[in-house]
Protein backbone atom coordinates (compact mmCIF):
# COMPACT_ATOMS: atom_id res chain seq x y z
CA UNK A 1 0.00 0.00 0.00
CA UNK A 2 1.47 3.46 -0.84
CA UNK A 3 1.54 6.20 1.73
CA UNK A 4 1.46 9.80 1.04
CA UNK A 5 0.94 12.70 3.30
CA UNK A 6 0.43 16.95 2.77
CA UNK A 7 3.37 18.86 3.10
CA UNK A 8 1.48 20.33 6.42
CA UNK A 9 1.20 16.94 7.42
CA UNK A 10 4.90 16.21 6.89
CA UNK A 11 6.29 20.04 8.80
CA UNK A 12 3.87 18.72 11.56
CA UNK A 13 5.74 15.85 11.75
CA UNK A 14 9.13 16.78 11.08
CA UNK A 15 9.51 20.53 11.46
CA UNK A 16 10.04 23.09 9.09
CA UNK A 17 8.08 25.48 7.70
CA UNK A 18 5.84 25.67 4.12
CA UNK A 19 5.73 27.65 1.52
CA UNK A 20 3.30 27.63 -1.61
CA UNK A 21 0.21 24.69 -1.88
CA UNK A 22 0.37 23.11 1.36
CA UNK A 23 -1.91 20.61 0.68
CA UNK A 24 0.41 19.39 -2.16
CA UNK A 25 0.22 15.50 -1.79
CA UNK A 26 3.44 13.70 -2.28
CA UNK A 27 3.91 9.69 -2.11
CA UNK A 28 7.71 9.24 -2.93
CA UNK A 29 11.31 10.77 -2.96
CA UNK A 30 13.46 11.46 -6.17
CA UNK A 31 16.12 13.65 -7.84
CA UNK A 32 15.43 17.34 -9.43
CA UNK A 33 15.93 15.47 -12.64
CA UNK A 34 13.97 12.53 -12.26
CA UNK A 35 11.10 13.53 -10.16
CA UNK A 36 7.58 13.21 -11.57
CA UNK A 37 4.45 14.76 -9.83
CA UNK A 38 4.00 13.10 -6.95
CA UNK A 39 7.05 13.02 -5.87
CA UNK A 40 9.38 15.28 -3.46
CA UNK A 41 13.30 16.00 -4.16
CA UNK A 42 15.35 18.24 -2.49
CA UNK A 43 18.27 21.31 -2.72
CA UNK A 44 21.34 21.36 -1.07
CA UNK A 45 23.67 22.76 -4.26
CA UNK A 46 23.87 25.70 -5.71
CA UNK A 47 25.02 24.21 -8.86
CA UNK A 48 21.95 22.16 -9.40
CA UNK A 49 19.63 25.32 -9.31
CA UNK A 50 19.36 24.66 -12.84
CA UNK A 51 17.36 21.11 -12.44
CA UNK A 52 15.33 23.12 -9.45
CA UNK A 53 14.47 25.89 -12.41
CA UNK A 54 13.27 22.90 -14.58
CA UNK A 55 12.07 19.94 -11.97
CA UNK A 56 8.63 18.56 -12.99
CA UNK A 57 8.63 17.53 -8.43
CA UNK A 58 5.35 18.24 -6.59
CA UNK A 59 7.29 19.68 -4.13
CA UNK A 60 10.74 20.11 -3.02
CA UNK A 61 12.98 20.93 0.38
CA UNK A 62 15.34 23.57 0.34
CA UNK A 63 17.38 25.81 2.98
CA UNK A 64 16.73 29.07 4.00
CA UNK A 65 19.02 30.85 1.18
CA UNK A 66 17.20 29.37 -1.37
CA UNK A 67 13.60 29.77 -0.03
CA UNK A 68 12.52 31.92 -2.82
CA UNK A 69 14.12 30.27 -5.72
CA UNK A 70 11.02 28.20 -6.86
CA UNK A 71 7.63 28.87 -6.91
CA UNK A 72 7.36 25.04 -6.56
CA UNK A 73 5.20 24.07 -3.03
CA UNK A 74 8.75 23.55 -1.03
CA UNK A 75 9.56 23.23 2.53
CA UNK A 76 12.21 25.34 4.21
CA UNK A 77 14.34 23.62 6.90
CA UNK A 78 18.05 24.34 7.83
CA UNK A 79 19.32 20.80 6.51
CA UNK A 80 17.75 19.98 3.31
CA UNK A 81 19.59 16.73 3.06
CA UNK A 82 19.04 15.40 6.39
CA UNK A 83 15.35 16.63 6.56
CA UNK A 84 14.86 14.88 3.07
CA UNK A 85 16.59 11.27 4.92
CA UNK A 86 13.62 11.84 7.09
CA UNK A 87 11.14 12.21 4.67
CA UNK A 88 12.18 9.16 2.57
CA UNK A 89 12.18 7.44 5.64
CA UNK A 90 8.36 8.44 6.27
CA UNK A 91 7.53 7.81 2.85
CA UNK A 92 9.12 4.37 3.04
CA UNK A 93 8.85 2.79 6.26
CA UNK A 94 10.59 -1.05 6.90
CA UNK A 95 8.60 -3.81 6.16
CA UNK A 96 6.50 -4.69 9.36
CA UNK A 97 6.90 -8.45 10.48
CA UNK A 98 4.16 -10.05 12.91
CA UNK A 99 6.05 -11.38 15.96
CA UNK A 100 7.05 -15.23 16.37
CA UNK A 101 9.19 -17.80 15.04
CA UNK A 102 8.94 -19.71 12.06
CA UNK A 103 8.20 -23.77 11.95
CA UNK A 104 11.54 -24.24 10.17
CA UNK A 105 13.61 -22.48 12.94
CA UNK A 106 15.73 -23.84 15.12
CA UNK A 107 15.74 -22.59 18.29
CA UNK A 108 18.01 -24.47 21.08
CA UNK A 109 17.21 -25.11 25.03
CA UNK A 110 17.89 -22.26 27.23
CA UNK A 111 17.58 -19.59 24.36
CA UNK A 112 15.58 -16.41 25.36
CA UNK A 113 13.66 -14.87 22.65
CA UNK A 114 11.21 -12.05 23.62
CA UNK A 115 7.55 -13.00 22.34
CA UNK A 116 7.68 -9.49 20.52
CA UNK A 117 10.84 -10.88 18.02
CA UNK A 118 10.54 -12.41 14.91
CA UNK A 119 12.59 -15.75 13.77
CA UNK A 120 12.77 -15.94 10.19
CA UNK A 121 12.71 -19.59 7.96
CA UNK A 122 15.95 -21.61 8.81
CA UNK A 123 17.54 -19.02 11.63
CA UNK A 124 19.21 -20.98 14.38
CA UNK A 125 19.49 -19.55 17.58
CA UNK A 126 21.87 -20.81 19.85
CA UNK A 127 21.73 -22.16 23.99
CA UNK A 128 21.50 -19.00 26.06
CA UNK A 129 21.08 -16.57 23.27
CA UNK A 130 18.82 -13.64 23.95
CA UNK A 131 16.81 -11.94 21.15
CA UNK A 132 15.04 -8.11 22.66
CA UNK A 133 11.29 -7.29 21.27
CA UNK A 134 10.78 -6.19 18.01
CA UNK A 135 14.06 -7.41 16.65
CA UNK A 136 13.56 -9.48 13.16
CA UNK A 137 16.31 -12.12 12.50
CA UNK A 138 15.66 -12.87 9.14
CA UNK A 139 15.74 -16.35 7.19
CA UNK A 140 19.41 -18.32 7.35
CA UNK A 141 20.34 -16.27 10.10
CA UNK A 142 22.72 -17.86 12.93
CA UNK A 143 22.72 -16.73 16.34
CA UNK A 144 25.67 -18.05 18.23
CA UNK A 145 25.60 -19.51 21.89
CA UNK A 146 25.08 -16.98 24.60
CA UNK A 147 24.85 -14.48 21.83
CA UNK A 148 22.66 -11.24 22.82
CA UNK A 149 20.68 -9.10 20.24
CA UNK A 150 18.69 -5.56 21.57
CA UNK A 151 15.00 -4.58 20.58
CA UNK A 152 14.56 -3.66 17.53
CA UNK A 153 17.31 -4.46 15.65
CA UNK A 154 17.02 -6.21 12.27
CA UNK A 155 19.33 -8.62 10.59
CA UNK A 156 18.71 -9.55 7.04
CA UNK A 157 18.96 -12.84 5.57
CA UNK A 158 22.22 -14.76 6.00
CA UNK A 159 24.10 -12.78 9.03
CA UNK A 160 25.79 -14.76 11.43
CA UNK A 161 26.08 -13.56 14.80
CA UNK A 162 29.09 -15.57 16.95
CA UNK A 163 28.81 -16.82 20.84
CA UNK A 164 29.22 -14.15 22.98
CA UNK A 165 28.64 -11.40 20.85
CA UNK A 166 26.64 -8.45 21.92
CA UNK A 167 24.62 -6.12 19.66
CA UNK A 168 22.80 -3.36 20.97
CA UNK A 169 19.03 -2.24 19.95
CA UNK A 170 18.23 -0.60 16.63
CA UNK A 171 21.19 -1.60 14.73
CA UNK A 172 20.56 -3.04 11.17
CA UNK A 173 23.10 -5.80 9.72
CA UNK A 174 23.00 -6.67 5.76
CA UNK A 175 23.02 -9.92 4.55
CA UNK A 176 26.38 -11.74 4.77
CA UNK A 177 27.88 -9.62 7.30
CA UNK A 178 29.63 -11.70 9.90
CA UNK A 179 30.15 -10.65 13.75
CA UNK A 180 32.53 -12.14 15.29
CA UNK A 181 34.82 -14.81 13.62
CA UNK A 182 38.31 -15.28 15.13
CA UNK A 183 40.78 -12.78 14.68
CA UNK A 184 44.08 -13.10 12.84
CA UNK A 185 46.18 -14.46 15.74
CA UNK A 186 48.98 -16.91 15.05
CA UNK A 187 52.39 -17.56 16.82
CA UNK A 188 55.20 -18.96 14.78
CA UNK A 189 57.26 -22.04 16.75
CA UNK A 190 59.09 -24.65 14.78
CA UNK A 191 58.51 -23.57 11.54
CA UNK A 192 54.86 -23.63 12.22
CA UNK A 193 52.41 -21.30 12.77
CA UNK A 194 50.36 -21.89 16.40
CA UNK A 195 46.77 -20.74 16.45
CA UNK A 196 46.56 -17.95 18.99
CA UNK A 197 42.52 -18.57 20.52
CA UNK A 198 40.39 -15.50 19.95
CA UNK A 199 38.48 -14.79 23.12
CA UNK A 200 37.11 -11.63 23.34
CA UNK A 201 34.00 -10.60 22.32
CA UNK A 202 32.58 -8.07 19.46
CA UNK A 203 30.72 -5.57 21.21
CA UNK A 204 28.31 -3.45 18.93
CA UNK A 205 26.43 -0.21 20.36
CA UNK A 206 22.65 1.60 19.46
CA UNK A 207 21.84 3.11 16.15
CA UNK A 208 24.61 1.34 14.21
CA UNK A 209 24.79 -0.11 10.79
CA UNK A 210 26.56 -2.84 9.11
CA UNK A 211 26.98 -3.26 5.29
CA UNK A 212 26.58 -6.88 3.36
CA UNK A 213 29.75 -8.97 3.64
CA UNK A 214 31.37 -6.59 6.35
CA UNK A 215 33.55 -8.65 8.66
CA UNK A 216 34.23 -7.91 12.65
CA UNK A 217 36.44 -10.02 14.26
CA UNK A 218 36.02 -10.86 17.75
CA UNK A 219 39.21 -9.86 19.80
CA UNK A 220 41.64 -11.69 21.30
CA UNK A 221 41.66 -11.05 24.43
CA UNK A 222 39.65 -8.15 25.12
CA UNK A 223 36.63 -6.78 23.05
CA UNK A 224 36.76 -5.48 19.49
CA UNK A 225 34.08 -2.80 20.50
CA UNK A 226 31.80 -0.45 17.47
CA UNK A 227 30.14 2.34 19.10
CA UNK A 228 26.73 4.34 19.28
CA UNK A 229 25.83 5.67 15.44
CA UNK A 230 28.67 3.86 13.51
CA UNK A 231 27.84 3.13 9.83
CA UNK A 232 29.86 0.50 8.32
CA UNK A 233 29.89 0.28 4.58
CA UNK A 234 29.31 -3.14 2.42
CA UNK A 235 32.63 -5.36 2.30
CA UNK A 236 34.78 -3.17 5.32
CA UNK A 237 37.28 -6.15 7.43
CA UNK A 238 37.30 -4.76 11.22
CA UNK A 239 40.07 -6.98 12.90
CA UNK A 240 40.74 -8.41 16.24
CA UNK A 241 40.48 -5.21 19.40
CA UNK A 242 39.61 -2.43 17.05
CA UNK A 243 37.86 0.24 18.69
CA UNK A 244 35.76 2.52 16.43
CA UNK A 245 34.00 5.72 18.04
CA UNK A 246 30.89 6.27 18.38
CA UNK A 247 29.31 8.12 15.25
CA UNK A 248 32.14 7.29 12.55
CA UNK A 249 31.33 6.48 9.51
CA UNK A 250 33.61 4.42 6.79
CA UNK A 251 32.74 3.33 3.20
CA UNK A 252 33.30 0.18 1.04
CA UNK A 253 36.14 -1.82 1.41
CA UNK A 254 38.26 -0.27 4.09
CA UNK A 255 40.51 -2.80 5.90
CA UNK A 256 41.19 -2.13 10.01
CA UNK A 257 44.31 -4.19 10.89
CA UNK A 258 44.15 -5.34 14.88
CA UNK A 259 44.07 -3.02 17.93
CA UNK A 260 43.50 0.45 15.92
CA UNK A 261 41.36 2.63 17.55
CA UNK A 262 39.94 5.56 15.59
CA UNK A 263 38.19 8.26 17.28
CA UNK A 264 34.23 9.78 17.13
CA UNK A 265 32.82 11.55 14.00
CA UNK A 266 35.84 10.72 11.85
CA UNK A 267 35.07 10.08 7.92
CA UNK A 268 36.97 7.43 6.30
CA UNK A 269 36.61 6.62 2.40
CA UNK A 270 36.58 3.84 0.10
CA UNK A 271 39.21 1.18 -0.09
CA UNK A 272 41.37 2.99 2.80
CA UNK A 273 43.87 1.37 4.83
CA UNK A 274 44.18 1.57 8.45
CA UNK A 275 47.34 -0.44 9.55
CA UNK A 276 47.45 -2.14 12.85
CA UNK A 277 47.87 -0.40 16.94
CA UNK A 278 47.27 3.03 15.09
CA UNK A 279 45.36 6.07 16.98
CA UNK A 280 42.96 7.99 15.03
CA UNK A 281 42.11 11.38 16.60
CA UNK A 282 37.96 12.31 16.57
CA UNK A 283 37.10 14.71 13.92
CA UNK A 284 39.51 13.04 10.89
CA UNK A 285 38.25 12.89 7.45
CA UNK A 286 40.85 9.79 5.22
CA UNK A 287 40.54 10.10 1.87
CA UNK A 288 39.84 6.86 -0.10
CA UNK A 289 42.53 4.68 -1.17
CA UNK A 290 45.05 6.38 1.33
CA UNK A 291 46.90 4.31 3.44
CA UNK A 292 47.20 5.41 7.23
CA UNK A 293 50.76 4.40 8.08
CA UNK A 294 51.33 6.62 11.51
CA UNK A 295 48.75 7.78 14.27
CA UNK A 296 46.87 10.83 13.61
CA UNK A 297 46.70 12.85 16.82
CA UNK A 298 44.74 16.05 15.48
CA UNK A 299 41.26 16.53 13.71
CA UNK A 300 41.49 17.40 10.12
CA UNK A 301 41.27 16.15 6.43
CA UNK A 302 44.26 13.48 5.03
CA UNK A 303 44.92 12.01 1.96
CA UNK A 304 47.64 10.08 0.59
CA UNK A 305 46.55 8.66 -2.89
CA UNK A 306 49.09 9.07 -6.02
CA UNK A 307 47.50 11.04 -8.83
CA UNK A 308 46.57 8.72 -12.02
CA UNK A 309 48.33 9.56 -15.31
CA UNK A 310 48.74 7.82 -18.80
CA UNK A 311 50.41 5.02 -18.47
CA UNK A 312 53.44 6.18 -20.10
CA UNK A 313 53.66 9.37 -17.98
CA UNK A 314 53.40 7.41 -15.14
CA UNK A 315 56.51 5.07 -16.26
CA UNK A 316 58.50 7.96 -16.37
CA UNK A 317 57.52 9.16 -12.94
CA UNK A 318 57.95 6.31 -11.17
CA UNK A 319 61.41 5.71 -12.29
CA UNK A 320 62.40 9.38 -11.22
CA UNK A 321 60.34 8.36 -7.74
CA UNK A 322 63.08 5.23 -7.39
CA UNK A 323 65.94 7.71 -7.61
CA UNK A 324 64.74 10.52 -5.42
CA UNK A 325 66.61 9.71 -2.71
CA UNK A 326 70.00 10.07 -4.71
CA UNK A 327 68.44 12.94 -6.25
CA UNK A 328 67.83 14.37 -2.28
CA UNK A 329 71.71 13.50 -1.70
CA UNK A 330 72.99 15.76 -5.19
CA UNK A 331 70.82 18.81 -3.87
CA UNK A 332 72.22 19.04 -0.85
CA UNK A 333 75.83 18.87 -2.20
CA UNK A 334 74.93 21.11 -5.00
CA UNK A 335 73.28 23.74 -1.73
CA UNK A 336 76.55 23.10 0.12
CA UNK A 337 78.64 23.91 -2.81
CA UNK A 338 76.77 26.97 -3.57
CA UNK A 339 77.28 27.95 -0.06
CA UNK A 340 81.00 27.53 0.08
CA UNK A 341 80.98 29.76 -3.32
CA UNK A 342 79.31 32.44 -1.51
CA UNK A 343 81.69 31.79 1.27
CA UNK A 344 84.70 32.62 -1.23
CA UNK A 345 83.26 35.81 -2.90
CA UNK A 346 82.56 37.61 0.67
Amino acid sequence: MTVSYRLSEIAARLGGRVLGHADARVSQVATLETAQPGQISFLTNSKYHAQLAGTKAEAVILGEADADATALPRIISDNPYAYFARVSALLNPLQDYAPGIHASAVIESGAQISPQAYIGPQVTVAAGAVVGAGTVVMAGCSIGKDAVLGEHTRLYPGVAVYHGCVIGSHVIVHSGAVIGADGFGFAMDAGRWLKIQQIGRVVIGDHVEIGANTTIDRGALDDTVIEEGVKLDNQIQVAHNVHIGAHTVISGCVGIAGSATIGRYCRIGGSAGILGHLQIADDVEIAPFTLIGKSITEPGRYAGIYPFTKNDEWRVNAVHLRHLGDLVKRVKKLEKEIESLKGEKK
